[in-house]
């Protein structure tokens, strides 16, 4: 396969892991609007909020009702509420802000994925896809639960009799299914086992379109680029495939129901087709020609000019990044160990990564550092070019220059008080959105507390003192301490207090073997003037000897 060399420094995407986040055993993540905030859900029921900033913890959000894994966590459209999905069966509602639970609404079956209405600010609806039936459309207020169709009805046949092989609830036995919304949530896109996508409307929930996918394979992910403008999905004959999205971004169930009033001559399940034509239109497909892998967890980029997928193999941490336009541009490998979740960095080309360890990887850009300093009209080239030579370039003052003429109006007042909006945020309403959370201290763990209670602070060893005069200061107080000084007059309140410090163990040491050298050279000493002595009271004595012979 000839795979066209794609120069690094002409794509923003990670490339390297630049560090990881540890807290607990964490299984799925998600980024809120900004990419300001990580949530991830943990093995124990509860969910992390990390300021991705600072890559600290801001808050933890626990509930004593629910110990079981996180499956799944969601963020709300200005980031003020989080949907959690556990593995007993429940959904939890979270108020960011104040970290208390909202709700909790037990469901039928295992959660594997969650998203919470994106139209709203107060998320009432959520759409919930259970590990082995249809998905739900679930009211957050009162708790109900609405089966979403996952088959188109034919009006040619009805009496076909049901499968044999069905739910407790008459659903027929369909394996993994997955939904999602649309960018503003008015449509809802269902995959089934059949590889069919049916897109059927929020409120009515009557199916409007269906779109054949190429394979016919079991849908495993629905997922929309942050503009909306296109749709991924991920199928069990390990491809994924990209697909267009033709509709408007607002108002698409209506212009949707608008087309379909136009064409009222076609049969029902052909003009269910048809609109599925008018809705979607395949645009790539990717896959690993080589291996054929599945896929864990697709995902586009913010911009959505990359496709990424995550392998779904054990023991393999391996991450493929493709361009939108078909080439495949670089596969990450990671630590030895099964990847959970994925998700991209709504602005930044970073890329978060969930192990089966817990970690979460941060994958980043390889920047390379160049200290180098150069004029600021300065450009490095990437190949040489044929430079050609102005006539006044070196000239003390060129004709260009000359010619110029000052545009600016100095006479016009400059606003610094307005904000442009950033165009990946230009559907932003008036609410404000939460992007950080005020970082709260923890206190200290009572292990450490015992420790340091029986021990004196620095203030107090400072303070105390084996001089009489520090004496005098403890019992009598400071004016005792004026009255004692050993100064006389008024000089005596100019002079500054010289206190004696409490030596450490070390400190000791060293002080008491500074004390011992002297006293070794002072007996070296003297043994060597003894020494001497002898030697002179000897001569004195042998020449007493020979005057006296």
């Amino acid at each position: 396969m000839n795979v066209p060399i794609i120069d690094p420094l002409q794509g923003d995407f990670p490339e390297v892991i630049e560090e990881y986040l540890e807290h607990g055993l964490m299984k799925c993540i998600a980024f809120n609007r900004r990419g300001t905030l990580l949530v991830a859900g943990c093995a124990d029921g509860s969910c992390v909020i990390w300021d991705f900033e600072t890559r600290g913890i801001a808050k933890e959000l626990r509930d004593n009702d629910c110990v079981a894994p996180i499956t799944s966590v969601c963020w709300s459209k200005y980031g003020h509420f989080i949907l959690a999905a556990a593995v007993d069966k429940s959904l939890t509602l979270w108020d960011v802000v104040s970290g208390e639970k909202i709700t909790r609404v037990p469901l039928q079956q295992n959660t594997l994925h969650a998203r919470l209405h994106p139209g709203s600010s107060r998320p009432t609806l959520c759409l919930a896809c259970p590990l082995a039936s249809a998905p739900v459309l679930v009211d957050l207020n009162t708790g109900s639960t609405t089966v979403l169709p996952v088959s188109a009805p034919d009006t040619g046949n009805d009496s076909l009799p049901l499968p044999r092989n069905k739910f407790a609830d008459g659903s027929p036995p369909f394996t993994v299914s997955s939904a999602s919304f649309n960018k503003h949530g008015d449509l809802i896109y269902v995959g089934n086992s059949k590889g069919e996508i049916l897109v059927m409307g929020t409120n009515d929930r009557n199916v409007k379109a269906v779109v054949s996918v190429p394979g016919g394979s079991v849908i495993k992910n629905i997922v929309f680029s942050r503009n909306g403008q296109y749709l991924l999905i991920n199928s069990n004959d390990r491809a994924i495939r990209v697909f267009e999205n033709h509709l408007p971004q607002r108002e698409a169930s209506k212009a949707l129901d608008e087309i379909s009033e136009s064409f009222e001559e076609l049969q029902y399940g052909e003009k269910l087709k048809w609109l599925g034509t008018k809705c979607l239109t395949f645009f790539r497909e990717f896959q690993d020609s080589i291996t054929r892998i599945q896929w864990k967890v697709p995902c586009f980029s913010g911009d959505g000019e990359w496709v990424v997928g995550a392998s779904a193999s054990k023991g393999e941490h391996k991450i493929y990044i493709w361009a939108r336009s078909g080439h495949f541009v670089k596969m990450l490998e990671g630590p030895k160990e099964a990847l959970t979740d994925l998700a991209w960095h709504p602005l930044q080309p970073l890329v978060a990564s969930v192990s089966m360890s817990g970690l979460v990887y941060i994958w980043a850009k390889d920047h390379t550092e160049n200290w180098s300093a150069f004029a600021p009209d300065f450009k490095e080239l990437e190949e040489n070019e044929e430079y050609v030579e102005r006539e006044d370039e070196f000239d003390l003052m060129p004709e260009t220059e000359k010619v110029k003429t000052s545009e600016v109006n100095e006479d016009e007042e400059i606003d610094i008080m307005t904000v442009e909006k950033n165009s990946s945020f230009s559907d932003s309403d008036a609410e404000e959105e939460l992007s950080f959370l005020p970082a709260i201290p923890l206190p200290d763990s009572p292990e450490q507390q015992d420790k340091y209670t029986g021990c004196p602070s620095k203030i107090d060893e400072s303070t105390h003192s084996d001089s009489p005069f520090s004496e005098e200061v403890r019992v009598n107080g400071i004016e005792a301490n004026v009255e004692a000084s050993p100064t006389e007059g008024d000089a005596s309140l100019n002079v500054p207090i010289k206190r004696k410090r409490k030596l450490s163990e070390k400190g000791a040491e060293m002080q008491a073997a500074k004390s011992r050298k002297p006293l070794l050279k002072l007996k070296a000493s003297s043994k060597s003037k003894m020494g001497k002595k002898t030697k002179e009271t000897k001569n004195t004595t042998s020449s007493l000897c020979e005057v006296s012979g």
